[in-house]
C-alpha cells in the first residue's frame, strides 16, 4: 500500500490492518494450541458442539433444499419444533449464510471460518470508528481495532459462542450511527445498521446499543452543545434506534415470545466475583468461566490507564472517559445494573456477557489518549504503576497461572518500548527543522506534537460538526487536509533525520504489533487448552457421523414415518447433524410443553431440561411414528464411555401414521400435560390408548443384601449408594461378585420386554438370568441431568427379573421403576391406530394435511408437540387454535370430515410484522419528506443558507500522530 493510498484512504487501511492482525493472532493461537483445524484437539466445546455447529448444519440443509422442514417448523428436532425463534437466536447473522459455500462434511470448518471472519470484521469496524472519533495514525487505529477484536471476552467466551460475535461487530457500528446522529447525516444507513445488528443477534445487540448510547451521551457532554441541540441529537439517535429495532421486530418478537414459551430451566442469582479475579482477567493468558474477560492487550490497557495523567488531553476528555470506564466497570458488579445489562434476567452460564462493551470503552479511551500525542514519561510511569498494582492484587487470584507473568513482562516491555520510541520521534519532529520544502504543512504547522495537541477548548472537540474546518468528533476535515491520513514515515521527510525517525517509527510499530499478536495468541491458546479441561467437548465431523448419516439416509421414510438417529448421541442435536427426525433437541428455546411431555414419558435430559435426549422405547416409537431407529456404539470420543467398536445398525418397527384418530375424551376430562401421573409407563399408555405394561412391585437390596433407606422427600424412591470399598464403575463391576452389588427384583410376565426408569440414578444396570443376551443400561444424572428410561432385555420364562445395579454415585430408584412391556398388545394397538389413522399425510414446512377415513369421530392427533402457534381445521372449516391431547396437537372430529389441516405460525410473528411494517412506512415517509425538503432547498438557495448563519464554527483539531 503506497503513501498516496494511505493519505487518501486511512480508514480502509486501518480496517484492513486490524483484520489482518486479528486473523493472524487468532489462527496462530489455534496452531499453538494444536486446536482444530490446525491440530488434533477439538474446539467444539459446550454449546459450540451441541448447538451452533448442528444449527449451522441445518441451515446448510435448508439452503441446499435438503432439510425436513423450513423457516417455520424444524421437523428434525423435538418431533417438530418452532424454527424461526431458533433462526433468530443462532442463525440470523448475515455471516451464517457463508456455510453454504462449504461441503456438508466440512461444517466444522465452515463455522470456524465464520467465527474468524466475524472477529476480523469486529476489529475492522472498531478501527474505522476510531478514526471517525479522532484523527490519528492509521496503523495505530488498526492496532487498537485488533485489540478490541482480540479482547478476552472474544477469545475466551465468544469464540465458542459465535452468535455473540455479532454483538462484537455491532458495537462499533452502532457507535458510528451515534456519530452520524451527532452530525445529522446518514439517517437511512443508520436505521439499516441498527436493524441489521438486532436481526443478527438481538441479545448482544441490546448490550451493544446500551454501550453505544453511553458513548453518545459522553460525546454530547464533551461537545458543549446547547441543550436544545443536544436534545435534538438525542432525539435523532433515539428515533434511529426505534426505527431500526422496529424493522427487526418480525424476528425479535418471535424470539421474545419463544423465550416466554420455553422451558424455564434454572433460575440463577447474580453473585459478583472477587476484585482480584476481575483484575486478573485484565492480564494475558488468564481464564475463568464465571469472571469478566477484560483483557484488551497491554498496549491498549496502558494507554487507557494513562489517559487521566495525559496533560495534552483536555480535562473534560480525561475526566469524562475515566468516569465512564469506571462506571461501566462498577455496573458489572452491582446486581441492578447487571440485570439491566442482561435484559433483566440473569443468564444461565457466564454472568458477564456484557464485558465486550467495557473492552470497547477501554480501547476507545486508549485511542483518545494516543490521539492527543503519545503520553509523556510521567503519564506512562503512572499507568505502569497502576498496572503493577493491579497485577499485584490479581496475583492472589487462582485464575493467574505461572506462565502469565513472562507473557505479561514481554508484553509490557514491547508496549512501553514502542510507546517510548514513538514519544521520542514526536519530540524529535517537533524540534527538528523541516527536511523538505513544505514539510511543516500538515505536521508541525497543523498542530502536531504534544504541545499543540492540548490546544483548543476544554472539550477539545466539536462532534456535532456544524461549521467549517476539522472536527475531531466526526473525523471530517477541511478540503485538502486530513489529519488522520498522515503516516510517520511520510511526515518525516526525505532527509537523514526523517529517515532515522522513519526507522524508529517502524521499530515502534514492530514492537507494538508484536506485543499485541504475541499476548493475544498466548491468551487465546491458553483459553483453548483450559476450556478442554473445564467444559464438555465433542469431536468434529468424522467417520462416526458419516456412518450415522448414511444409515439415516438409507432408512429415511419421512413423512410416512420418522427415522431416529439413535439413543447413543454424539452431540445434543444429532438429528440436525446427521439427519433423521427424533426427540433429541437442544436449544435455549426448547418448548416447555415438549420438555414436560417427554419427561412424563420417561425421557432424559441435560442442561436442566433444555437438552432433550432420544428415548429408545417401543411404545413412544409407536406414539411418535418412529419407524426406523439407528443404533450406534457409544461415542468413543468421550473418555467415560465404554470402548465399543460394533458397527452402526438400523432397526425397523411397524408404526402408525403421523396423524391418528383417538376416541373423544369424556366431558370435563383433562387432556393436557398436567393430566400425566407420576408413572411414565401409565403416561405412555394414556397417549397410546391401550394398556400394554405391567408395573410390578419391587424388592430393592443393597450390596450387603439389606433393605436400603427411603428418600426423605415426596418422590417415593429408594436410596442407592455406592458400595463401600468397592469399585462400582463399569470397569470395576465386571470383576466384582454379583452379590456385592445393589439389586432390584421384580416379577414380570414371561417374554415381556423389561424397562428400567430411574431418572436420578447414575451408573449401569443389567438383567441377570435372562434367555437373551442382556443389554447394559447406562444412566447419568446430577443436578442438571436426569437419565432416560432404558430397555434391559427380555424377562425369563420364570418371570423372575433381577437387575444388578453398579452405581457411580449415590442416587435413587423410584417405586414403579420397572415396566414389563407386552409386545403382542403393542402390535395390536399399532394395527388399530393404523386402521383408523390417516391414509395419507403430507408435510410442507408449517403445514400438515391428512386424509382420514370417512366417518372418523373422536380426536385427530398429530404426533407433534402442541407448542404455541398451531391452528387446525377439519375439512374446509375455519382454522382454530389446536387442542391438546396429552401434549400433542389435536383436532376434534364430528364424523363429517375426511381431512384435517394444521398450520403453524410462531407466536409474535404477526405482531412483529405489524411493527416492522409501521417502521418501514415511517421510514419511507421521513425519506420522502427529506427528499421534498432538499428539492425545495435546491430551488430556493435562501432556505439552504438561512439555517447556517447561526452555526458555530468547528474547532481546529490537532493531530500529534
Amino acid at each position: 500500500m503506497n503513501r498516496s493510498t494511505l493519505r487518501g484512504r486511512p480508514r480502509p487501511a486501518a480496517a484492513l490492518l486490524a483484520a489482518a492482525i486479528t486473523v493472524t493472532a487468532f489462527c496462530a493461537a489455534d496452531a499453538v494450541a494444536r486446536s482444530y483445524p490446525f491440530g488434533p484437539r477439538t474446539r467444539a466445546v459446550n454449546d459450540l458442539g451441541n448447538q451452533y455447529v448442528p444449527f449451522h448444519a441445518h441451515l446448510w440443509d435448508l439452503l441446499h433444499g435438503r432439510a425436513d422442514g423450513g423457516l417455520l417448523v424444524n421437523w428434525q428436532s423435538g418431533f417438530g419444533s418452532s424454527f424461526l425463534p431458533d433462526l433468530g437466536t443462532y442463525l440470523s447473522s448475515p455471516f451464517a449464510l457463508l456455510v453454504a459455500l462449504f461441503p456438508r462434511d466440512e461444517i466444522d470448518l465452515a463455522v470456524y471460518v465464520v467465527t474468524v471472519l466475524k472477529t476480523a470484521c469486529a476489529g475492522a469496524a472498531m478501527a474505522w470508528l476510531l478514526l471517525r472519533l479522532r484523527p490519528g495514525r492509521w496503523w495505530a487505529a488498526g492496532l487498537l481495532g485488533s485489540a478490541y477484536a482480540l479482547c478476552g471476552w472474544s477469545l475466551a467466551d465468544a469464540s465458542y459462542n459465535p452468535m455473540w460475535l455479532d454483538g462484537l461487530v455491532a458495537l462499533p457500528l452502532l457507535c458510528l450511527v451515534g456519530e452520524w446522529a451527532l452530525a445529522g447525516r446518514h439517517r437511512l444507513p443508520g436505521v439499516l445498521i441498527v436493524a441489521l445488528a438486532w436481526i443478527a443477534n438481538f441479545y448482544t445487540a441490546y448490550m451493544a446499543t446500551l454501550g453505544a448510547g453511553l458513548l453518545l451521551l459522553l460525546r454530547l457532554w464533551l461537545s458543549g452543545l446547547p441543550r436544545r441541540r443536544a436534545l435534538a441529537v438525542a432525539g435523532r439517535a433515539t428515533a434511529t434506534v426505534a426505527l431500526g429495532v422496529g424493522l427487526a421486530a418480525p424476528l425479535v418478537t418471535v424470539v421474545y415470545f419463544g423465550t416466554k414459551h420455553a422451558y424455564p430451566g434454572r433460575v440463577t442469582h447474580f453473585s459478583p466475583v472477587a476484585t482480584e479475579d476481575v483484575l486478573a482477567r485484565l492480564l494475558p493468558t488468564t481464564y475463568g468461566f464465571g469472571s469478566p474477560a477484560l483483557f484488551v492487550g497491554t498496549t491498549a490497557l496502558l494507554l487507557a490507564l494513562a489517559l487521566p495523567f495525559h496533560r495534552a488531553a483536555p480535562v473534560r476528555v480525561r475526566a469524562g472517559w475515566s468516569v465512564l470506564v469506571a462506571a461501566v466497570a462498577l455496573s458489572m458488579q452491582w446486581t441492578p445494573t447487571h440485570l439491566a445489562w442482561h435484559a433483566f434476567a440473569t443468564p444461565n452460564g457466564s454472568p458477564y456477557r456484557q464485558t465486550f462493551v467495557l473492552c470497547a470503552l477501554l480501547v476507545i479511551a486508549a485511542w483518545h489518549t494516543l490521539s492527543y500525542g503519545v503520553p509523556a514519561r510521567r503519564a506512562l510511569a503512572a499507568a505502569t504503576a497502576l498496572l503493577t498494582l493491579a497485577a499485584a492484587v490479581a496475583s492472589r487470584s487462582g485464575l493467574v497461572h505461572s506462565y502469565a507473568w513472562p507473557v505479561l513482562l514481554l508484553a509490557v516491555t514491547g508496549a512501553l518500548g514502542g510507546l517510548l520510541l514513538l514519544r521520542h520521534t514526536e519530540a524529535a519532529r517537533s524540534t527538528a527543522p523541516a527536511d523538505r520544502p513544505g514539510a511543516g504543512e500538515g505536521s508541525e504547522a497543523a498542530g502536531n506534537g504534544p504541545a499543540a495537541a492540548g490546544s483548543g477548548s476544554a472539550a477539545g472537540e466539536d462532534p456535532a460538526g456544524t461549521g467549517s474546518g476539522s472536527a475531531a468528533g466526526t473525523g471530517d476535515t477541511v478540503p485538502g487536509s486530513d489529519p488522520g491520513t498522515r503516516t510517520d514515515i511520510a511526515a518525516g521527510g526525505g532527509g537523514p533525520g526523517g529517515r532515522r525517525r522513519g526507522v524508529l517509527v517502524g521499530l515502534a510499530v514492530v514492537l507494538l504489533v508484536g506485543a499485541q499478536v504475541g499476548e493475544a495468541a498466548a491468551t487465546s491458546a491458553a483459553a483453548t487448552r483450559l476450556r478442554l479441561d473445564h467444559l464438555d467437548d465433542y469431536a468434529p465431523w468424522g467417520d462416526r457421523q458419516r456412518s450415522q448419516s448414511e444409515a439415516v439416509a438409507e432408512a429415511d421414510g419421512w413423512p410416512a414415518y420418522r427415522t431416529d438417529p439413535g439413543r447413543e448421541q454424539t452431540v445434543g442435536n444429532d438429528p440436525m447433524t446427521v439427519g433423521g427426525q427424533g426427540a433429541q433437541y437442544y436449544s435455549s428455546l426448547t418448548a416447555d410443553v415438549l420438555s414436560r411431555t417427554l419427561t412424563a414419558l420417561g425421557g432424559g435430559w441435560t442442561s436442566r431440561g433444555r437438552n432433550l435426549q432420544s428415548l429408545d422405547n417401543a411404545v413412544t416409537d409407536a406414539i411418535f411414528s418412529v419407524g426406523a431407529r439407528v443404533h450406534s456404539p457409544p461415542d468413543q470420543h468421550q473418555k467415560w464411555n465404554p470402548r465399543d467398536s460394533t458397527p452402526v445398525t438400523v432397526s425397523r418397527q411397524d408404526v402408525p401414521p403421523l396423524v391418528t384418530v383417538r376416541p373423544a375424551a369424556g366431558p370435563g376430562a383433562r387432556t393436557g400435560v398436567s393430566a400425566f401421573g407420576p408413572s411414565p409407563y401409565r403416561n405412555q399408555e394414556l397417549l397410546l390408548g391401550t394398556h400394554v405394561y405391567t408395573v410390578p412391585a419391587l424388592t430393592v437390596r443393597t450390596a450387603d443384601g439389606e433393605q436400603p433407606e427411603r428418600t426423605a422427600d415426596d418422590r417415593a424412591s429408594t436410596v442407592i449408594e455406592v458400595p463401600r470399598g468397592k469399585d462400582s464403575g463399569a470397569k470395576g463391576a465386571r470383576g466384582t461378585a454379583a452379590a456385592s452389588r445393589p439389586s432390584v427384583a421384580a416379577q414380570c410376565p414371561a417374554g415381556s420386554e423389561v424397562y428400567l426408569w430411574a431418572p436420578h440414578f447414575s451408573g449401569t444396570a443389567r438383567l441377570t438370568d435372562t434367555p437373551a443376551r442382556p443389554l447394559t443400561g447406562r444412566f447419568t444424572s446430577d443436578a442438571a441431568k436426569i437419565a432416560a428410561m432404558q430397555r434391559l432385555g427380555t424377562a425369563p420364562a420364570s418371570g423372575r427379573v433381577r437387575i444388578e445395579l453398579s452405581p457411580t454415585r449415590t442416587g435413587t430408584v423410584p417405586d414403579g421403576a420397572v415396566g414389563c412391556l407386552d409386545t403382542a398388545r403393542l402390535r395390536t394397538a399399532v394395527q388399530r391406530l393404523k386402521t383408523t389413522g390417516a391414509g395419507e399425510v403430507t408435510v410442507s414446512d408449517g403445514t400438515v394435511r391428512a386424509q382420514l377415513p370417512a366417518g372418523s369421530t373422536g380426536t385427530a392427533v398429530l404426533a407433534a408437540p402442541r407448542i404455541a402457534g398451531w391452528r387446525c381445521a377439519a375439512d374446509g372449516a375455519e382454522a382454530k387454535p389446536a387442542e391438546t391431547y396429552y401434549g400433542l396437537v389435536a383436532v376434534p372430529l364430528d364424523g363429517s370430515a375426511t381431512s384435517v389441516t394444521c398450520t403453524f405460525h410462531p407466536p409474535g410473528l404477526r405482531l412483529g410484522a405489524a411493527v416492522g411494517g409501521a417502521s418501514l412506512l415511517t421510514l419511507v415517509l421521513l425519506g420522502t419528506l427529506t427528499a421534498v425538503r432538499r428539492r425545495r432547498s435546491a430551488h430556493h438557495p435562501a432556505l439552504r443558507t438561512a439555517g447556517a448563519t447561526g452555526a458555530r464554527p468547528r474547532e481546529r483539531t490537532t493531530s500529534a500522530l
